[in-house]
C-alpha cells in the first residue's frame, strides 16, 4: 500500500469523497454532510492523501488547520471491499506524522455516533472523547475526539 498527498479536487480523491458522502447518507439519512470546501482546503493549511493498493485508490483522509495549535482530521474513508486490512490505521498514522511535522500540538476530529468502526479505530489509536468543537457543537450525532500530536 502507498499513501500519496494529492489535491482533494483530483479525480481519484473526488471519487472517494463521493463514496464517503454516499456511505454517510446511508448511515445518517436526512443528516447534513460535513463536507470539506475543496476550493478553500489547500489555502486553509489543509493536507489530503489517498491510499493506493496496486495503483487503485482505495482510501483517503486529510486534515486542516484549526488554529496554530490544533489540526482537525477530516474525511477518513476506506472502500468497503478493502476494509479490515489496516489501511485506515495507516492513513491516520500518516496524517498524524504530517501534523507533528507541521508543529501542531493536538489533533481533533469528529465521528458520527453510529460509525462504530471509526470510533473503535480512533480510540485504539489513543484518541479521547472531548466536548463538541467548532461546527459540531450542538449536532446531536457528533462524537468528538482529541489526541496530543
Amino acid at each position: 500500500m502507498r499513501i500519496a498527498d494529492v489535491s482533494p479536487a483530483s479525480p481519484e480523491a473526488q471519487q472517494l469523497i463521493r463514496e464517503l458522502n454516499d456511505a454517510n447518507v446511508a448511515l445518517y439519512p436526512g443528516a447534513a454532510i460535513d463536507a470539506v470546501d475543496l476550493s478553500e482546503f489547500p489555502s486553509a493549511g489543509g493536507y489530503f492523501v489517498i491510499a493506493k493498493v496496486a495503483d487503485e485508490a482505495v482510501g483517503c483522509g486529510g486534515f486542516r488547520r484549526v488554529n496554530d495549535q490544533f489540526a482537525e482530521m477530516k474525511r477518513l474513508f476506506v472502500r468497503e471491499n478493502v476494509r479490515r486490512r489496516g489501511i485506515a490505521r495507516q492513513i491516520v498514522r500518516h496524517l498524524e506524522a504530517e501534523i507533528r511535522r507541521r508543529g501542531y500540538q493536538a489533533i481533533v476530529l469528529e465521528a458520527g455516533r453510529d460509525d462504530t468502526a471509526a470510533i473503535a479505530l480512533y480510540e485504539a489509536e489513543g484518541y479521547a472523547p472531548i466536548r463538541a468543537f467548532r461546527g459540531d457543537a450542538g449536532r446531536p450525532g457528533a462524537r468528538c475526539f482529541s489526541k496530543d500530536a
